[in-house]
């Protein structure tokens, strides 16, 4: 009987590192294809910070948890191999939440055709869960006006490196927080920021001062973390910040506390979180937004890519730590 592989989440993080003993490498049957299904052979599977609150026990989070037992969640890119749906034939290639396995057998229900001639690393980088983020967080939540100041923290990583630079396309003042020099010179001297701030040696403060003597305008949030409050006390009158992700909270048990609501009524600040499970109903008119910036040159990305199915189980540890370079993707 042929089989492929696929790894189950089995136990709940405690906080700290993730490790293999927090899932089950399993064998399973391949799959028959009836009548409007297809089956995908997964090339590429996406590595993303959300997976930690998909792994927790919440139940009150924007998505339902992953059952214990059940195969881990994740985006990915693969190619239709057998297919007996009327709207998806052999060679198409495909995109969506296919999970932590070799192959997955679909209705076409959540997973949409990849037709730009990309490889498969830049459509995950780009056009998939990194792009449509941004620009739902940067142009429906941030409304950026050109002119404008927009920090971004996690600048380097695969969403804040996509903010960036489509605020800096539409002439705002981009400024990078970053946790190393080279990823520093990357956003500077290859995306185009104005800016960058290393959180783990500069003075905060007095680097904010300089790069944004204005204030600042939009706050995009990814990671949490001592940034946070410098940034807030930085904000501007009518400022907005978007919160897209909090990396430091995540291992811990209990989050650090955030900055005084004080300065939101001083201020008129709009603060606004989102996800998105939420606009998954809106993918075509944010890829249509998306696309031009693209076409245009103005979006670059690097991919940092493990090898193997099974990579996935450790890999995730590279959030933490800030090793890797760009958008984390598997290799199948």
């Amino acid at each position: 009987m042929n089989t492929y592989t696929a790894i189950n989440l089995i136990a709940r993080p405690q906080g700290g590192p993730i490790g293999p003993e927090l899932f089950d490498v399993v064998q399973k049957p391949m799959p028959s294809v009836e009548q409007g299904q297809f089956l995908v052979k997964q090339s590429h599977m996406s590595l993303d910070p959300a997976m930690f609150g998909w792994m927790s026990p919440d139940t009150e989070s924007y998505i339902p948890p992953v059952e214990l037992g059940e195969v881990m969640r994740s985006s990915g890119i693969g190619e239709v191999v057998e297919s007996n749906h009327p709207n998806f034939k052999v060679g198409d290639r495909v995109m969506g939440m296919m999970g932590w396995q070799e192959y997955f057998l679909s209705t076409g229900q959540g997973l949409n055709k990849v037709t730009a001639p990309l490889p498969d690393e830049a459509i995950l980088s780009v056009f998939a869960l990194p792009g449509l983020t941004a620009t739902q967080g940067l142009f429906n939540v941030g409304k950026p006006k050109k002119g404008e100041t927009i920090v971004v923290s996690g600048a380097a990583g695969s969403v804040g490196s996509i903010v960036g630079q489509l605020a800096k396309a539409d002439g705002l003042t981009v400024i990078g927080v970053v946790g190393s020099d080279e990823k520093a010179q990357w956003i500077v001297n290859e995306l185009g920021f104005d800016g960058a701030i290393n959180y783990k040696t500069d003075d905060i403060a007095a680097k904010l001062a300089e790069l944004a003597p204005k204030g600042v305008d939009i706050y995009f949030e990814n990671t949490g973390g001592p940034i946070q409050h410098h940034v807030f006390a930085k904000m501007n009158a009518h400022g907005r910040i978007v919160v897209c992700g909090m990396i430091a909270d995540y291992a811990k048990a209990v989050p650090d506390l955030g900055p005084n609501w004080i300065q939101v009524i001083k201020k008129r600040l709009t603060i606004q979180g989102f996800t998105m499970p939420d606009h998954f109903g809106d993918v075509p008119a944010l890829l249509e937004k998306l696309t031009p910036y693209v076409m245009k040159g103005q979006i670059k990305h690097r991919a940092h890519v493990l090898e193997g199915l099974e990579s996935a189980m450790t890999g995730l540890n590279l959030f933490f730590t800030g090793k890797n370079k760009g958008k984390l993707i598997v290799k199948l």
